[in-house]
């Protein structure tokens, strides 16, 4: 049975949610543009999508109060660390980061301007550094009263991922399976969140990783149009909604049930990861990789 979300009044939280121009981001953002936020930033990659997203925001909740649009293109360590200077100096203040962009690509090594791999960057290791950058003010604002959450979008590929660390930016190559790459970085998330929950459990912030389910979205954009085809054709016959996917991936973080931190959720519901996810040494050495490359580019 699937999960019914009930948000409460979000007027006193400022919240932050990357991946809202497309599929669950976009019903995400508009579900909680509807709970009243004291604010609520929506990083784009493309404005103009952005400015389609308020649209669609206001056209759905008959306005878009306190919801705005600002730049950042996780393809480009840069423009994140940019986004999250200029939050720090404008806003100061942060309880919720939803960190829930996506990108799936098949059967080809997609380089970006940081001579990485698009999904390893995309994925995880961007809105890791956002996540780093935004962690102290995240801290500052939050208390037992106002307690904050950090939040990733992972998903059930997970399940078959693995962490190598001599192929972290696909250097041997891609894998046979199509998806493996893309299994490998939405395990990396299952493993911040938990690491991440360890790190700050004493300081009033939980964090969770989250599968919406099998949903058709523009995630798969960057592959050729069969793949696409077959992909988004399964999702319509065995997938949900949007609208239900962004509810799944809503649900644990605002349910009142669920106080323990670093857990992960499939479609609401608590369910064991990868196993991978419980070895603390593969969390600590991804952490501190994922350090060292942003060090090693300037970022932190």
């Amino acid at each position: 049975m699937p999960v019914k979300l009930e948000i409460q009044d979000l007027s006193k939280y400022v919240i932050i949610l990357t991946g809202a121009t497309d599929g669950i981001g976009k019903e995400m953002a508009r579900i909680l543009a509807k709970s009243n936020p004291k604010r609520l930033i929506l990083p784009a990659r493309n404005i103009e999508k952005g400015n389609k997203l308020l649209e669609y925001i206001k056209s759905s909740n008959g306005n878009a109060n306190n919801v705005e649009i600002w730049e950042m293109d996780l393809a480009d360590l840069q423009s994140v660390k940019n986004f999250a200077n200029k939050f720090i100096k404008e806003v100061g203040e942060l309880h919720i980061l939803i960190n829930n962009a996506g990108i799936v690509v098949q059967n080809q090594i997609i380089k970006t301007k940081d001579n990485l791999e698009l999904q390893f960057q995309v994925n995880h290791l961007a809105q890791f550094l956002l996540t780093l950058l935004l962690l102290d003010t995240i801290k500052k604002s939050v208390s037992a009263e106002l307690p904050g959450k950090i939040a990733l979008t992972s998903s059930e590929a997970n399940q078959f991922g693995e962490i190598d660390f001599d192929n972290l930016n696909l250097e041997k190559g891609n894998y046979w399976n199509p998806i493996k790459s893309y299994g490998n970085t939405k395990l990396m998330k299952v493993i911040v969140a938990k690491e991440l929950g360890r790190l700050v459990q004493n300081d009033n912030i939980t964090t969770y990783s989250l599968h919406p389910g099998m949903i058709s979205t523009n995630i798969n954009h960057m592959n050729n149009r069969y793949t696409t085809y077959l992909v988004n054709l399964l999702a319509m016959v065995f997938g949900i909604t949007a609208e239900q996917g962004a509810i799944n991936t809503l649900y644990p973080v605002f349910s009142l049930e669920n106080k323990e931190t670093g857990k992960y959720y499939n479609e609401g519901i608590e369910k064991e990861p990868n196993k991978v996810a419980n070895d603390q040494e593969v969390a600590k050495k991804l952490w501190d990789v994922s350090e060292k490359i942003l060090k090693d580019h300037g970022m932190i």
